[in-house]
């Protein structure tokens, strides 16, 4: 099942992948079957839907893709839109991600996909690492179909992960508290996950786990990719077991929730084209405040605007960069929200908003230490904070 909004006048394509986790043995998958029964059927979906953030069709909330036809793809095989095993005798459960999207590729050739000029296939989370597993198989489709003319193109929305050790390791039982190295490599034999050729052939029979982080697989795909992703993803401190309810954080917390944001920026040093904002957060492209947030004073829309034309002109003469256009938009600040134009944080128990110097007290954020450790005044520390320097 999919949903379709049509631009009769657009020859441009978004085909977008919803997330929302995975489940990776019997137990995890019966539990979600009773408990979030949209994400492993279709039988609960409404007729229609609204589409938001860069799905929207209105030119003042989408200023770059409004006029496109749009495709929203719902998530109901919870294998990261890589399986590729029908229900069986020992299976209750079908895994089809793969097959769907090739499915829906297939129907839409119908619908004016063949005439498209560019298809770019977009997701968050799940669907974002779902984009990054699928973009070339997607783009060899259409070929093998005979639409070599088409320009794929990928959108990963917080779906670049990090294998990287837990803040506190535990034992596999359930989605949320299992490693994601450990969580994947049972979910592919599950699933019966499939990764992109290129990529398997990088690792060992057995290791294809590795095609799911975004780092190790970015390198072998052919299509272009763009990566937004937030430095402080709450999905990646939740399976790295860092949990910011309520009570101060300890100072090993923030020590390793900084690292990771250094982690994260490293592994995005040679992604052509980036945006990651150093907020806590976790999706952002069908948001409605998706223009709001800005790297370095451009926006995510604009960045991607800029993208589609580096490659529009890159087709015609070379790879010179354009000016005053970046692609590649990357925080250098070291905390979470340092960025004011993050999104608002709420106070998990009252609700009430908080700014950056708010929110860093509530987590436990040392102003007097931390500015010893800059050298600096608190009270100039506290200025720079306010204004995202």
């Amino acid at each position: 099942s999919y949903y379709l909004k049509e631009s009769k006048g657009s020859r441009r394509w978004l085909l977008f992948l919803e997330g929302g986790w995975y489940c990776f043995n019997r137990e995890n998958c019966d539990t979600r079957y009773d408990t979030m029964r949209r994400l492993m059927s279709s039988r609960e979906w409404p007729a229609t839907r609204v589409g938001t953030g860069i799905l929207s069709s209105q030119p003042e909330e989408n200023p770059h893709w409004w006029n496109a036809n749009m495709v929203f793809i719902p998530y109901c095989s919870s294998d990261v839109w890589s399986g590729a095993s029908s229900k069986s005798e020992k299976n209750e459960y079908a895994f089809m991600g793969a097959l769907i999207i090739q499915e829906v590729i297939k129907e839409l050739v119908g619908k004016g996909l063949s005439t498209a000029k560019v298809l770019l296939l977009a997701g968050s989370s799940a669907g974002g690492t779902g984009v990054l597993l699928n973009v070339d198989r997607v783009a060899e489709q259409l070929e093998e179909m005979g639409y070599q003319g088409i320009q794929v193109r990928g959108l990963a929305d917080s779906g670049w992960f990090l294998d990287n050790k837990q803040y506190r390791r535990t034992d596999c039982v359930d989605t949320i508290t299992c490693a994601p190295t450990e969580a994947i490599r049972r979910g592919i034999r599950y699933w019966n996950g499939i990764v992109p050729k290129r990529c398997k052939l990088q690792f060992k029979e057995g290791e294809e786990w590795n095609c799911f982080f975004g780092y190790k697989i970015y390198p072998t795909l052919r299509c272009p990719v763009f990566v937004v992703q937030w430095l402080f993803d709450e999905a990646q401190l939740t399976v790295d077991n860092v949990h910011l309810t309520g009570q101060p954080v300890q100072e090993g917390q923030w020590l390793y929730i900084q690292n990771l944001g250094r982690e994260l920026r490293n592994t995005l040093k040679d992604v052509t084209a980036s945006f990651a904002p150093a907020c806590l957060s976790h999706e952002i492209i069908t948001r409605n405040h998706w223009t709001d947030i800005q790297v370095k004073g451009t926006s995510l829309p604009r960045a991607l605007h800029c993208w589609d034309r580096s490659l529009h002109e890159s087709n015609k003469n070379g790879k010179a960069p354009l000016k005053g256009c970046p692609i590649h938009l990357i925080d250098s600040c070291p905390w979470p929200h340092c960025n004011p134009s993050c999104p608002t944080i709420r106070d998990q128990f009252t609700g009430q908003e908080m700014n950056v110097i708010q929110f860093l007290m509530h987590m436990g954020f040392d102003v007097q230490k931390m500015a010893q450790q800059q050298g600096l005044e608190p009270s100039k520390l506290l200025g720079m904070l306010s204004s995202g320097n």
